[in-house]
């Protein structure tokens, strides 16, 4: 796209029909955007990006709707967004504060988010190949049986049983017991296995003991079903207006697997702000071919961890109750041909954007943010809905209950948790 008045007539097209999801006509756009130049100027770009594969025109007499390409053009140059108001904020930290479990918390972040976007939310636990050792037991069960308990940073408890004879003597189980709490610290179980398995060379009379361990870690970071999906937001699929286009998706919400798989992929591939989009036939789901998906990774994430100061941005309603305001309810109104950065910082004044200085947050597993062992995110929370999604509040509300979430779950790091 040479001209950038023809980048300016496609941002106002998908803006437009996001809020309208009706094609959108060059008279329209003239009247409610000043674009400086005639309608017939405007019909020639419209006709040239259409040429390029950014515009469709479903009928010969009606305007242009996008193509997932000027989907995908308009997501990569987003503008800013309006901040959630701090009644919004405040209902958001208490409705999480109030969970009893991680997986109370869980569920109440999905249906959160379900709520700020007016879409299908999807929550993952932390998986086992990620989560961080942060206390190991060794139970005798028998004269020949051990327990192994495992307490990770996020507040889960792994337990796996291993068979030993002779079983070592209670002195020798506490004293391993205590070198690999000290060892494994902060360590994934993968990373565990590996340390404990250094340790037998200067613990000769503890081989068997510690080579039992390193498998039992092992095992326990193997164990991808540990990882559980709470979703939210289903019984909005039936409302919509193109509710025959998002049918399929139904059945994708069944396919739990393929869900887990597409969405912990694009939290790990994402943006310098932490999240990651997809787009109709991006998702590589034909289910999702008139969907998008929104997701950022939580915990040790950009969009949770390091990042330009935030302010939980969404979109206020202006009433209603603290945890009113769906995404999908208004539109941020934005100048058109600028750029600007997506924040939202908890702390931000509401209605205030912040560029804001880098800030470091803590992993979970106490460590700096910025360690190489916890750079990836422990898990994910994602945002499903129609191509036409309103992107900006989507990826805003996404960003904002990662990073409570990454704050909700580092309380179970430090020990606070339930």
């Amino acid at each position: 796209m040479a001209q950038p008045r023809r980048m300016v007539v496609l941002r106002a097209i998908v803006e437009d029909y996001i809020r309208s999801q009706e094609p959108i006509g060059s008279a329209a756009l003239t009247k409610k955007h000043d674009l400086g130049v005639s309608s017939a100027t405007i019909r020639n770009d419209m006709a040239s990006l259409e040429e390029e594969g950014y515009l469709i025109q479903p009928h010969t007499s009606s305007g242009r709707i996008p193509t997932e390409k000027g989907y995908r053009y308009f997501v990569d140059r987003l503008s800013t967004v309006v901040p959630l108001s701090d009644a919004q904020r405040k209902g958001i930290a208490a409705f999480l504060s109030g969970s009893v479990s991680l997986q109370d918390t869980l569920q109440r972040a999905a249906r959160l988010l379900s709520h700020i976007t007016g879409q299908v939310a999807v929550v993952a636990s932390p998986s086992p190949a990620k989560a961080k050792v942060l206390r190991v037991q060794i139970v005798p069960v028998s004269s020949t049986l051990l327990l192994i308990v495992v307490i990770t940073g996020a507040g889960n408890v792994a337990q796996h049983t291993l068979a030993l004879s002779p079983q070592p003597t209670d002195i020798t189980l506490a004293d391993v017991g205590s070198v690999v709490n000290g060892a494994c610290l902060g360590l994934t179980f993968a990373q565990a296995a590996e340390r404990v398995r250094s340790l037998k060379s200067s613990r000769r009379e503890s081989v068997a003991l510690l080579e039992g361990l390193a498998q039992v870690f092992e095992a326990m970071g193997d164990n991808e079903r540990s990882s559980e999906l709470y979703m939210a937001g289903a019984s909005h699929l039936a409302h919509r207006r193109d509710i025959a286009d998002m049918a399929p998706l139904f059945d994708a919400l069944e396919e739990q697997i393929v869900l887990m798989k597409l969405m912990s992929a694009l939290s790990e591939d994402t943006d310098a702000y932490g999240v990651g989009v997809a787009i109709g036939s991006e998702t590589h789901t034909p289910e999702l071919l008139h969907a998008s998906v929104v997701t950022s990774g939580y915990g040790n994430s950009p969009a949770s961890r390091t990042e330009p100061a935030e302010s939980d941005a969404g979109h206020e309603d202006g009433g209603g109750s603290a945890l009113g305001g769906a995404a999908h309810a208004n539109t941020a109104q934005t100048g058109m041909a600028g750029e600007s950065r997506i924040t939202d910082d908890a702390d931000a004044e509401p209605g205030k954007m912040d560029d804001g200085d880098i800030v470091a947050m803590p992993s979970l597993d106490g460590g700096s943010g910025g360690s190489g062992e916890s750079s990836g995110p422990v898990a994910f929370v994602g945002s499903i809905g129609p191509t036409h999604m309103d992107y900006a509040a989507t990826i805003a509300a996404v960003r904002a209950v990662a990073r409570y979430l990454t704050r909700a779950i580092s309380s179970y790091d430090d020990g606070d948790g339930n």
